[in-house]
């Protein structure tokens, strides 16, 4: 019988916070539409993201990934930085 191995999430964000030890705080915006009126508009999500090596400073784009719980609210493991152009 073959395994299905499941595909983990990978999102794109900016660090808003690197106070903690190991941690960095990373914004995600995606653009929604309103049913309506048909205006799009920003909506934010702040996840706590495992960075190992500490080397995110606020404003770096980085790139991660969901993993197991390392504690109460983080779940997810920076891949890397982006380039931004």
């Amino acid at each position: 019988m073959a395994e299905k191995k499941s595909q983990s999430r990978v999102l794109q964000g900016t660090v808003v916070s690197d106070k903690m030890a190991k941690t960095v705080v990373v914004r995600v915006d995606r653009m929604k539409m309103n049913p309506k009126y048909q205006k799009q508009y920003r909506m934010s999500q702040r996840f706590k993201v495992h960075d190992e090596k500490g080397e995110s400073r606020v404003g770096d784009v980085v790139r991660f990934t969901e993993t197991r719980p390392l504690s109460k609210g983080k779940r997810w493991r920076v891949i890397g930085k982006v380039a931004v152009k």
